[in-house]
């Protein structure tokens, strides 16, 4: 084996030897990216000699290449072939014994512990990378093979290493292509599926969970003439594949503009993935080069339309409904208004003339629509109702749903927004572990929640074990929808983002705005983080209850608004009982504030110590940095 791992060696010094004396005149970026990839690989072989596991195992290795024969024409680079013992390299044929062919399971098998590997030895296993077409063509073959890729390599690589299968050129070209096509579509976009042969796919909140998304398109069929697919946001965050579910979806959206249908979540906003995971993600995935692709990804969030109107049946949505126009522009002129009135509900040419380009979630003004259209949540009292405890989104009554069903001439309403976590203790609602609920049945019509990421959150320390689910809706009664539940796909060992490398940072004056503020959240929140109480203080005649939202300064010059986390311990809970004045409804009050007094108590007691570790931490690396320097 030995005497093989020099001949490979060899073989790269005359790589490398090649590459320094080639010209790189006439390269565009992104060949210029893989010439330097290859040397990069080149040289992890020639300096670092990573070891390899030998098995005596008798089965052949027919080839490490994870390019099936349907993809040998796809835009990818060649992967390096072993076949029948024979090894090629530069042209030259080595062979390679039975007992000593590389078990290329153990090598890559470090999501089951078998064998500890260097991170250049995984990536020079997996040599897959995606090409964007020269023609700037996307075709179905293209996005087949960009699927197969990235569950390949969400499987045999470390998550750093997405940078170099999809370099930032595809992903910035990717988006660019899909922008042209969102930012033409209207805040709500009428889909006509009256073919016999029609179905339309609805798809709730996915979450990063790749692999749930690749078993749903395989198993119900990818986008075609007669499949449409309509899928209601909250793309990103609290999983680990947000960057690959959010392309995969763009590339379907660039291929087939009327055919597959991207909403918008609350949780495409910067507000969301700076706290929830998806940032973080960004910069494990393209280090030095996050900034640039995480914009990226913001300007396309902005542009994804709001909701739809399916066979003029149907309608879809994130959060709920919303406001009037009337009644937005009336409570910017008198904040306090909107504390102490109902709202009026919204129509669709209300939301024709909202401004989506938003990239947070405004708390005040005429584009509060957004705000409503993205958090808002079914309640069963009658009325429309702001949400006095988080000040997004408004609580839409059973009476609203009717009207808006009415007023449209519609018959069903499917929204998203709200999974097992959201659902936990409350029984007006169903609890969503089945993945979708009936929350309003009136005269007119329906509404329903959808959720489609099963056993949430992945990474929580409390795991709900839900399924997801997702709905079909056929011609020629699209309002009459089968909701199907479905349990989540085998997805890899992962421990996303503990490592971050702090290179660019400037310890002489650390940001204070990211330290406090992200120290006092946590990246990945549990479900007793995510789920917060809430109470309508409006049937004790309060109407400007306190929020467990707080608006703080985000150190460059705005401001963003931060959640208080739960509380570990709530002094005075349990109530005690049998006291006349703590009955409901004002027992559920009390609750409310001791859990928002101990949640502000446990957030001040321990910023100080987090923000203090977070400092040394940066401190001690870069000393690390600074010494390896002077070696």
């Amino acid at each position: 084996m030995e005497h093989h791992t020099e001949i490979i060696k060899s073989g790269c010094h005359k790589i490398l030897d090649m590459l320094s004396r080639m010209s790189y005149e006439g390269l565009d970026d992104q060949r210029m990216h893989l010439v330097l990839r290859m040397k990069e690989i080149a040289h992890g072989i020639v300096d670092k000699q990573p070891r390899v596991a030998i098995t005596t195992s008798e089965i052949l290795v027919d080839q490490v290449c994870f390019v099936d024969e349907g993809a040998r024409d796809s835009p990818v680079v060649d992967s390096i072939k072993i076949s029948n013992g024979d090894i090629l390299i530069d042209e030259a044929q080595s062979t390679m014994h039975e007992d000593e062919m590389l078990d290329v399971d153990q090598v890559l098998g470090f999501e089951n512990g078998i064998d500890e590997v260097e991170e250049s030895l995984l990536s020079s296993c997996f040599q897959q990378f995606l090409l964007w077409p020269s023609d700037d063509c996307v075709t179905f073959e293209w996005v087949q093979n960009m699927m197969f890729i990235l569950e390949k390599a969400s499987q045999k690589t470390l998550p750093t290493e997405l940078c170099h299968v999809v370099q930032t050129f595809v992903v910035f070209k990717l988006i660019d292509a899909a922008c042209n096509v969102l930012r033409k579509e209207p805040n709500c976009v009428e889909i006509n599926c009256l073919g016999e042969d029609s179905r339309v796919i609805v798809v709730g909140d996915i979450h990063g969970q790749f692999h749930d998304l690749m078993f749903l398109l395989k198993h119900l069929g990818m986008p075609s003439e007669n499949q449409f697919y309509v899928f209601n946001g909250n793309y990103v965050d609290e999983g680990a594949w947000g960057i690959e579910v959010f392309l995969v979806l763009l590339a379907w959206k660039v291929l087939m503009p009327q055919r597959v249908y991207l909403l918008r979540g609350n949780h495409e906003s910067r507000y969301c993935t700076e706290q929830y995971g998806f940032k973080e993600e960004v910069q494990t995935k393209y280090g030095n080069q996050s900034e640039d692709v995480y914009n990226k990804f913001l300007e396309c969030f902005k542009e994804l339309p709001l909701a739809s109107v399916i066979a003029n049946r149907v309608y879809t949505t994130h959060g709920g409904l919303f406001r009037s126009i009337h009644a937005a522009a009336s409570a910017s002129v008198n904040p306090k208004q909107k504390m102490t009135q109902r709202v009026d509900l919204g129509s669709l040419a209300d939301l024709s003339q909202v401004k989506r380009t938003c990239i947070d979630s405004p708390l005040e003004g005429p584009n509060i629509l957004l705000s409503d259209i993205l958090w808002s949540k079914p309640f069963n009292r009658d009325g429309l109702r702001v949400n006095a405890g988080r000040k997004l989104g408004l609580w839409c009554g059973p009476d609203c749903t009717e009207a808006f069903l009415k007023q449209h001439n519609l018959k069903l309403i499917i929204r998203s927004h709200e999974g097992p976590d959201a659902r936990a203790g409350r029984d007006d609602f169903g609890d969503m572990l089945n993945g979708y609920s009936i929350d309003h049945d009136g005269e007119s019509g329906k509404l329903y929640t959808l959720f489609s990421a099963p056993d949430y959150p992945q990474f929580g320390e409390k795991r709900y074990n839900n399924e997801g689910a997702y709905a079909i809706l056929k011609w020629p009664d699209f309002a009459t929808p089968s909701f199907q539940s479905f349990k989540s796909a085998e997805r890899p060992m992962v421990y996303p983002y503990l490592d971050f490398d702090a290179d660019d940072t400037d310890l002489s004056k650390p940001d204070s705005s990211q330290i406090d503020i992200e120290a006092s959240t946590s990246t990945f929140s549990s479900p007793q983080d995510a789920s917060r109480p809430e109470f309508d203080f409006e049937s004790l005649g309060i109407y400007n209850a306190p929020s467990w939202s707080v608006q703080l300064p985000d150190g460059s010059g705005g401001s963003q608004v931060v959640q208080v986390p739960r509380a570990p311990l709530v002094e005075g809970l349990p109530l005690p009982p049998n006291i006349e004045f703590l009955q409901e409804p004002h027992a559920a009050a009390y609750k409310y504030l001791f859990e928002l007094v101990a949640g502000l108590k446990h957030m001040i007691a321990t910023r100080e110590t987090e923000n203090n570790a977070r400092v040394s931490a940066l401190r001690s690396k870069a000393r690390k940095r600074k010494e390896r320097g002077h070696n």
